[in-house]
């Protein structure tokens, strides 16, 4: 247990780092599949493919990060060096990836898809050791909840501003957008992450640190082996993946539920306010939630929320645009919960896995939770698209816009409501089945406390 409480300022530092991983997976998620099919003219199947084939890569890419995180000494600790290699790589590439360019079609998405691999490659050096720091800085239950609150607000107001204002750079140049305008937002939010960025590093210097027993030398694949074997992380990581495949079909289809369905492109903005405006307010009633009936079975309420909105959401066409953002307001209380208490689990079940194992796999855990995470978000847009694609969606440019056929509409309407809402449910199963608890944690701690103390007794006989 650390003896030595987190300060206000440590907390503040981390959350920083929120703006950063709360704004590069709102925009891209939000605008990118938008800005290929309605600026750059790219199909459908297309677009959702130059999407998801760079965030396929953190397979590869989040897990190297996250064995060579464990590995690296030097007077900043094993984390934050890679925290500066992620701010001076991500905001340029992210530039290129708006950058409009001289392209439409399929040489557009072949010149995004890979502007986004090397977006998607830089932040993973900082997304990954990131989440690895929470678990090192405290062993506290609890206090894992309160600094994941921190950066879950920090994360939600990241996801407001950016949401909101990324969408009205965009179209600030017409209601649909043009390049000109997607070009001035990659620039202002490339800022954005790196002030973001530079300011976690510097103000996490100093950070707790709980030196953990060293991870033994071991290949890559022995690692993954290891993880397998671990139920409770394979059982939050699934319960993990199917929450951000729905958030991630969910958000990708909000340009296009705002345009087609309500009909005003504009009120995008108003639709991320009512999500992400409770992700803000209701952080500490998801805390007091989690405290009393334990953070499974605040998981559990949480997810009912959200698939409650989702099905009701799929009668927008019948009730009309005020009714969109209530329904969406129920969505966004349950997906503040989702994404506070998702955070706050995944701690634990790393401090459990090092109480068990006895070894440091910190990092690499949570490069596989990262991977697994931002693969199945992005593929959420991959889904969108194909649902667009088999409903006929026309893509097509500012200057030339078409009318869609009903079929594509239809598809919009069921894969941002009903599509991520029959996901969740899915969640809510896996969410039973979790047990790692505020009791076996404690468990888990006599345990490796009374393999110590046997330990230290042989080592003084011999």
């Amino acid at each position: 247990m650390v003896s030595v409480p987190l300060t206000r300022s440590v907390r503040v530092g981390y959350g920083l780092g929120s703006f950063c991983t709360g704004t590069f997976a709102t925009v891209p998620g939000l605008l990118l599949l938008y800005y290929m099919t309605n600026v750059l003219a790219v199909p459908p199947g297309l677009a959702g493919l130059a999407i998801f084939l760079p965030k396929a890569w953190d397979l590869v890419i989040n897990t190297w990060v996250g064995r060579r995180s464990d590995r690296t000494v030097s007077k900043y600790g094993p984390r934050r060096p890679w925290l500066l290699a992620g701010a001076v790589a991500l905001p340029p590439t992210f530039v290129l990836t708006f950058a409009g360019p001289p392209l439409r079609g399929e040489a557009a998405a072949l010149y995004v898809g890979l502007c986004f691999f090397a977006a998607a490659t830089a932040f993973a050096l900082f997304e990954v050791p990131y989440k690895a720091m929470p678990a090192e800085m405290t062993d506290d239950y609890h206090e894992q909840s309160g600094l994941l609150s921190w950066r879950m607000g920090f994360l939600g107001l990241a996801i407001l501003l950016s949401g909101s204002v990324a969408p009205a750079i965009a179209n600030s140049h017409g209601d649909v957008g043009t390049v000109g305008g997607y070009r001035i937002m990659g620039m202002v939010i490339a800022g954005v992450l790196l002030v973001a960025m530079i300011g976690t590093f510097a103000r996490t210097a100093k950070a707790p640190y709980i030196a953990r027993v060293e991870a033994v030398p071991s290949t890559l694949r022995e690692q993954l082996v290891a993880a397998r074997s671990n139920r409770s992380f394979l059982l939050l990581l699934g319960l993990g993946c199917v929450q951000m495949l729905a958030a991630g079909t969910m958000l990708a289809g909000a340009p296009y539920f705002a345009t087609y369905v309500l009909e005003n492109p504009n009120a995008v903005t108003t639709l991320f306010v009512a999500l992400v405006g409770p992700l803000v307010l209701t952080m500490s009633l998801w805390v007091r939630i989690a405290r009393r009936y334990d953070k499974r079975g605040g998981m559990v309420l949480a997810s009912s929320l959200f698939l409650v909105g989702g099905v009701a959401l799929a009668f927008t066409p019948q009730f009309g645009a005020l009714y969109a953002h209530i329904c969406v307001v129920v969505v966004g209380i349950g997906y503040a919960g989702l994404q506070m208490l998702q955070y706050s689990m995944l701690a634990d079940t790393l401090i459990a896995d090092t109480l068990e194992s006895g070894v440091r796999r910190t990092g690499v855990l949570t490069g596989l939770w990262t991977a697994a995470e931002t693969v199945v978000f992005a593929f959420g847009a991959q889904m969108l698209a194909w649902m667009l694609a088999l409903g006929g969606f026309v893509s097509s440019e500012p200057d030339h816009p078409v009318a869609q056929p009903q079929s594509a509409i239809n598809a919009v309407l069921i894969g941002g409501s009903a599509l991520p809402a029959l996901l969740v449910s899915v969640a809510i199963v896996l969410t039973l089945r979790y047990d790692v608890t505020a009791e076996r944690l404690a468990e888990l701690r006599a345990r490796a406390a009374g393999r110590t103390d046997r330990l230290e007794s042989a080592a003084d006989s011999g």
